[in-house]
């Protein structure tokens, strides 16, 4: 797994690629634990993700509780079919915002 963090305004955009699961998520976790100062919103970029597991799911819904708490908001985009259908069925497309691109989601926040 790959991943990419940068910075659009006070967005904070993580690009995730490859497959999210229990060998790969602590990494994740570790990174979503920090939210810059002055950071509005948190967008997990999914477009390359090829697999997500529970554990990946369960590193996703810490990183929306911590971002809520924080009074950021959270969301993700460019789901794969695969990566999205887990969404779907895990009941997370009702929990945290999905946008189809990267541009819409960063749209959505402002």
């Amino acid at each position: 797994m790959q991943i990419d963090r940068l910075v659009e305004g006070n967005i904070v955009v993580t690009v995730v690629k490859g497959r999210l699961d229990s060998s790969s998520s602590a990494r994740l976790d570790e990174l979503l634990a920090v939210i810059p100062d002055g950071s509005t919103a948190v967008l997990l970029d999914f477009a390359e993700l090829t697999y997500i597991s529970s554990a990946g799911l369960r590193v996703v819904l810490k990183a929306a509780k911590l971002a809520r708490s924080s009074s950021v908001a959270l969301a993700v985009c460019a789901l794969t079919p695969q990566v999205h259908e887990v969404f779907e069925v895990s009941g997370f497309s009702s929990l945290i915002p999905i946008h189809q691109t990267r541009e819409t989601a960063l749209a959505s926040f402002t």
